[in-house]
């Protein structure tokens, strides 16, 4: 007879598992991705190293995980703060929470955005470049429909301001400190950009 793990057991490994990935998350916002490893992961989770590996077959899967599941929840938090409301208001509240919230934790946004990686991670960063893309063009159509904007490629639009937030905020993410006017000047670029009224 087949051996079936237990509620108990696979809550267990479920608790492993996320107390990998949180040491993870904590020696990328510390250190970046350059400074991690499976040893400093495993010692930080204060378990052995081959549990770990029993998880994850390398810092690249590990990575990717992880890269996902923080992507996902940055691209719900942009798309909530933009449900609703005008297309202008959509938008400067996406470029808003966007830059916010990485700016709230500096050396990880960094590792996510523009550290150098390998592969795996620069396909993630691809999809998560995309998503927040396609959320941008939501709201870019939304101001199209309403004459808020004047009529334009909404997707090449919404490419072009994630590739544009992107760049201006790697530098501050990189040195850790941005100037005051970072945010508000990000949001009123995004806006003349899309042709919205002044």
């Amino acid at each position: 007879m087949a051996y079936r793990r237990t509620a108990a057991v696979e809550q267990r490994l479920e608790d492993r598992r996320a107390a990998i990935a949180a040491a993870a998350i904590a020696l990328l916002s510390d250190h970046g991705y350059r400074a991690l490893s499976i040893a400093a992961v495993a010692e930080r989770a204060g378990v052995a190293t081959g549990t770990v590996y029993r998880h994850y077959t390398d810092k690249s899967e590990l990575m990717v995980g992880i890269f996902r599941d923080l992507c996902v929840r940055e691209v719900e938090a942009v798309t909530a703060a933009s449900a609703a409301g005008s297309a202008t208001g959509r938008v400067a509240a996406m470029v808003e929470t966007f830059a916010q919230r990485a700016l709230r934790n500096p050396r990880l946004a960094y590792t996510l955005l523009a550290e150098p990686v390998d592969a795996a991670l620069d396909a993630e960063r691809l999809v998560l470049r995309r998503a927040f893309a396609a959320a941008f063009a939501d709201a870019i159509g939304h101001g199209i429909a309403t004459g808020e904007f004047p009529d334009q490629d909404a997707g090449l639009a919404a490419a072009a301001l994630v590739g544009a937030v992107g760049e201006v905020l790697t530098d501050p993410l990189h040195t850790g400190t941005a100037a005051t006017g970072t945010v508000p000047d990000l949001v009123a670029f995004a806006l003349r950009a899309l042709g919205a009224p002044q």
